[in-house]
């Protein structure tokens, strides 16, 4: 999923000289789209380091939730799973579609993973894993059919933004949050917003040398952003991880390559979850697959919209050619990462720094593929890095993430009133699926406030039924 790119400016040099012959040349059309060899090796290099950081963040995240005895006893295992499920999900889309795009676990569907469905709703890690899963088969199915589209058309706009906008909020309030104290009583969090009696929340302890590491953190990864240094929020990671080892508050990698082990705890727990799958806990089971479903499906034809026209790739009537096949990738990138053993797989809108690069082909891709899997044999550098130092990634992804704000239409009730709620609810609340609920249910009933409820289609109707029928189903659990 993600929503952040460092760097997502149109390349304004002149398109590159085709490359002449070779086999790899000819089944990615190199002639006719006019690329060559050198610039898709560098285009696919540099959207591998502009997501990089996903490496750390999302087993950072995952690790709330995913482990045996303690929270970070699988994190090594995390990474291997996010590494492999992002290059077989990058390689599958270079080859079906022939796209410079690439996947991996997604921001904010990773923190809806942990904090909303784990933690929140108290699903083992197992059954939610299941849940991803078949949300990964239902999208092949729905790729294969018209009803994805139908979907797509049926949803508000505003709905979809908002959506966007408050799993960034929801993101930047997990980095700002963690907890500061060392492990096992802490995790070396942020500490920057923290608990309190009296307000619920209030400023953290800015005397705390994890709080005043994550503060450094976030300054010099906003210093990289603004300067649109590429791999901004990965050097950021680092750059505050070094700090924080040279000052002795955590304890630095004891090496930096080591031979991978097979993420053993995690392959094929999915199916595992399905036998815990009950009366008590299928209804919850059923939304948070929905859940998962909406917000992957949407964030990936919009990720592949917006990449696809700075590429150049939209025709005449706003198509994208070979979506289906990019949407299959995906899907089958989802499966796969969920068998595996991580949350939802999607498409990366930082897919637009290797465009920017001169990337146009599938071999962009296979480049970023070859290089997430060549990062499993880094796990002892990626495990020594510190909570803190992945605070000031999830402020700024957030911060990208709100900036789809701006295509709401706030003088219309009908859209201001459902997608402020659907904002607020999410960081608020602690959950994507309360937000995503509370918009689906106020911006029909807004729209019938107006005199307006033939203009709102039955799929919506549908929707807000739904979720009407899980706030129902909650209100007699808590009775």
């Amino acid at each position: 999923m993600s929503q952040g790119s460092t760097d997502l400016e149109p390349n304004q040099s002149s398109s590159p000289p085709p490359s002449e012959g070779g086999a790899i040349a000819r089944y990615f059309k190199f002639a006719d789209l006019q690329t060559n060899l050198r610039t898709e090796i560098i285009a696919g290099g540099t959207t591998f380091v502009t997501m990089a950081y996903i490496l750390v963040v999302n087993p950072a995240i995952l690790s709330n939730a995913i482990f045996l005895q303690e929270s970070g006893d699988l994190f090594g295992e995390l990474v291997i799973a996010t590494a492999i499920s992002a290059a077989i999900a990058t390689v599958l889309m270079g080859l079906l579609s022939n796209y410079p795009f690439a996947l991996a676990p997604g921001m904010g569907l990773n923190a809806f993973f942990a904090f909303s469905v784990v933690l929140g709703l108290g699903i083992d890690w197992r059954l939610a894993l299941a849940a991803v899963l078949v949300e990964g088969i239902i999208f092949i199915l729905l790729t294969l059919s018209n009803i994805r589209s139908q979907i797509i058309t049926a949803i508000p706009e505003c709905l979809k933004r908002a959506t966007a906008a408050g799993i960034g909020l929801f993101i930047a309030y997990i980095g700002l949050s963690g907890n500061p104290a060392p492990p096992p009583e802490g995790g070396y969090g942020a500490g920057i917003i923290v608990a309190n009696e009296a307000t619920i929340t209030s400023l953290g302890n800015l005397g705390n040398p994890y709080t005043l590491m994550a503060i450094a953190g976030l300054l010099i990864t906003c210093a990289f952003v603004a300067r649109r240094i590429k791999g901004a929020l990965l050097l950021g990671i680092l750059a505050t991880a070094i700090l924080g080892w040279i000052l002795g508050l955590v304890p630095p990698p004891a090496g930096l390559v080591a031979v991978p082990q097979l993420p053993v705890d995690l392959i094929g727990q999915a199916f595992v979850g399905f036998s815990q799958l009950n009366g008590g806990n299928f209804a919850n089971f059923v939304a948070i697959t929905f859940v998962f479903l909406f917000v992957d499906l949407f964030d990936t034809v919009g990720t592949l919209t917006g990449v696809g026209i700075q590429a150049g790739m939209i025709n005449e009537r706003g198509e994208l050619p070979n979506a289906n096949r990019a949407l299959m990738a995906d899907a089958i990138g989802t499966s796969a990462g969920a068998m595996l053993g991580t949350s939802t797989v999607t498409t990366y809108i930082e897919s637009a720094a290797g465009v920017s690069e001169g990337g146009r082909s599938g071999f962009t891709a296979i480049v970023v593929a070859i290089l997430f899997a060549l990062s499993i044999f880094f796990i002892p550098l990626f495990s020594a890095i510190p909570a803190f130092a992945t605070a000031a990634a999830l402020v700024i992804v957030g911060v990208l993430m709100a900036g789809n704000v701006s295509g709401i239409n706030w003088s219309d009730p009908a859209e201001s009133i459902p997608s402020f709620l659907t904002i607020l609810i999410m960081p608020l609340s602690y959950s994507i699926a309360e937000g995503l609920a509370v918009g689906f249910i106020t911006y029909p009933l807004v729209k019938a406030f107006q005199g307006k409820a033939h203009e709102i289609s039955v799929t919506v109707w549908l929707l807000a039924a739904v979720f009407v029928l899980r706030f129902v189903l909650l209100a007699l659990n808590w009775a």
